[in-house]
């Protein structure tokens, strides 16, 4: 597994200053819409000048028709970041439109597709995709699978099952983690570091437990002395 640590707080100053505290480690960084939509690349930029290892994940969401979604994946590829995502609910022609477009990058970002927020719950999900989570997860994994991306966004509930239908090398990445039990928020489907590594999960997205805690640069050293173990 690796770390992924969110930077949703609410200033460029203050996602920085997280960067910072915790400089010294080998995590990702995932830049959403709020901090992406207000900073813009320089925002990526300063932060690989904190930490050139850092590995940026930009959390879009990408969902358009298929030759939009490949001109912004061409332009985020542009970034130099090294994954983003798209939602699986653009469908097939979307996915293969995306892919082909940045097969002539020589170093490409992972990209991964969104099978089912980890906001929603059973019922919730079924008033708009008509099926329950964890089947449409698998569906829409194995279509993210066949059409050539690397990997899924998911719950760590469906990963074990992603992997079993595609491949144990089809990377899975999840938020909603609670690495020690902390309150789940606004989140409906969360999970222990330990569960994630049962689960097989590549990379668990960790926000509030770390971004909340008094000491940042603590939490994330206990987290990754946690994954080593496991």
């Amino acid at each position: 597994m690796e770390l992924c640590v969110a930077l949703d707080l609410p200033s460029a100053k203050e996602n920085l200053a997280l960067a910072e505290s915790i400089r010294g480690y080998d995590v990702w960084m995932k830049v959403g819409f709020r901090a992406y939509i207000r900073d813009g690349k320089e925002f990526i930029e300063a932060l690989k000048k904190i930490n050139p290892d850092f590995k940026i994940f930009l959390d879009l969401k990408l969902y358009d028709i298929p030759n939009t979604m490949a001109d912004a994946a061409e332009e985020i590829a542009k970034l130099g970041v090294e994954m983003f995502n798209i939602h699986a609910s653009a469908g097939s022609v979307a996915m293969k439109t995306v892919m082909e477009r940045l097969s002539s990058y020589e170093k490409r970002p992972l990209v991964l597709a969104v099978t089912a927020l980890t906001s929603f719950d059973e019922a919730n999900f079924k008033e708009v995709y008509e099926k329950g989570i964890d089947a449409k997860a698998e569906q829409f994994a194995k279509m993210s699978y066949e059409n050539g991306l690397d990997g899924v966004v998911c719950s760590t509930f469906e990963s074990r099952a992603i992997k079993n239908a595609t491949s144990n090398d089809f990377l899975t990445l999840c938020p909603g983690i609670r690495p020690f039990g902390e309150d789940a928020g606004d989140q409906q489907r969360v999970a222990t570091l330990e569960l994630a590594a049962k689960e097989g999960v590549d990379y668990p997205v960790v926000g509030r437990p770390v971004y909340k805690d008094k000491n940042p640069e603590a939490k994330v050293a206990q987290m990754l002395k946690v994954m080593a173990a496991l």
